[in-house]
């Protein structure tokens, strides 16, 4: 064993003159020369808009060239809406880290609904699609950004439901798929009527509803709200009036 670990250490310990190392060096500025620009755009996109923030402003905040920008993304089009999806995945992770500490269904669904509409990142998105309706190339990026709200929003629902033993009223990919489509409906609405964040926040909650409820006697209640004639959920020997 001892020969086989030295030859895995000289193998992994590159040289600085390796070319092995030379591309690793080459890849990993590469990234960190996106993740600036991305920083850039997204900030410049959100105060200006897509035609306000030129592709020189874009490279002059990140300590950049111009062609670095159209080297990486291509177009000025395809930098706002990989900002605008980045934006929102991390607005995603942002809200589900909020609602670990929620220790009932309502304080979960109001810390997420709190979180979404306290920052600009939902509108950005939004805008990222409406651009995408007349650029088909970009359709893709955002439906992968789609696909991810929804199946990590799943996960950390369903994973919430079961750390605490709630009853859910939907299934975790519907409540989840919900909840998005909800939050950016409310949210895009919002900033078209001028609405302050607390008003948009109130307003999700109000069109969320009630998610899961904390006990089998809650459900059971909620059951029988909804069927009051149902001879399964109606206690036994009783007739409804």
């Amino acid at each position: 064993m001892a020969p086989k670990m030295v030859s895995e250490s000289v193998e992994t310990a590159q040289a600085p003159g390796d070319p092995k190392h030379a591309v690793r060096a080459t890849r990993s500025a590469g990234r960190q020369m996106r993740s600036r620009l991305l920083d850039g755009a997204s900030r410049l996109f959100k105060e200006r808009g897509l035609s306000g923030a030129s592709i020189s402003d874009i490279a002059a905040a990140a300590d950049a060239f111009p062609s670095q920008i159209t080297y990486y993304f291509r177009t000025k089009e395809a930098l706002f809406v990989e900002a605008a999806c980045r934006d929102m995945l991390y607005l995603a992770r942002a809200t589900e880290q909020a609602a670990l500490q929620a220790h009932s269904p309502r304080d979960y669904t109001h810390a997420l609904a709190e979180t979404v509409t306290a920052t600009d990142s939902v509108a950005f998105f939004a805008e990222a699609l409406t651009l995408t309706r007349r650029r088909q190339d970009l359709a893709p990026l955002v439906e992968r950004t789609i696909e991810r709200l929804h199946s990590e929003g799943a996960r950390a629902y369903a994973s919430q439901v079961e750390r605490h033993g709630w009853r859910s009223l939907r299934a975790p990919e519907e409540s989840s798929r919900r909840f998005w489509a909800v939050a950016i409906g409310v949210i895009v609405e919002g900033y078209a009527m001028g609405r302050a964040a607390e008003q948009m926040c109130g307003e999700l909650l109000r069109s969320l509803g009630e998610q899961a409820t904390t006990s089998s006697v809650d459900s059971a209640r909620l059951r029988l709200v909804g069927n009051p004639t149902s001879a399964s959920d109606s206690p036994e020997g009783e007739t409804s009036s």
